[in-house]
């Protein structure tokens, strides 16, 4: 699972102006950035670290960071 893979933009992003993420699998690790400010570059994450994120992020443990 090395493969680097092109840049992939979450379906949550909106087209007109909205949230933009994207992400994609570079030199062994995950990339993340901004989609509207690309030259600001990105957050890596070991593919341990994004596996956990993702699995915390599915079962709801960043809910709270969203407020009421």
């Amino acid at each position: 699972m090395s493969s680097d893979t092109s840049w992939i933009m979450s379906s949550r992003s909106t087209g007109n102006g909205g949230s933009c993420v994207e992400a994609r699998r570079h030199d062994g690790l995950i990339e993340v950035r901004n989609s509207k400010a690309r030259q600001a570059g990105t957050v890596q994450f070991t593919t341990e670290e994004w596996d956990s994120f993702l699995y915390g992020a599915k079962r709801g443990e960043f809910d709270r960071l969203l407020g009421d």
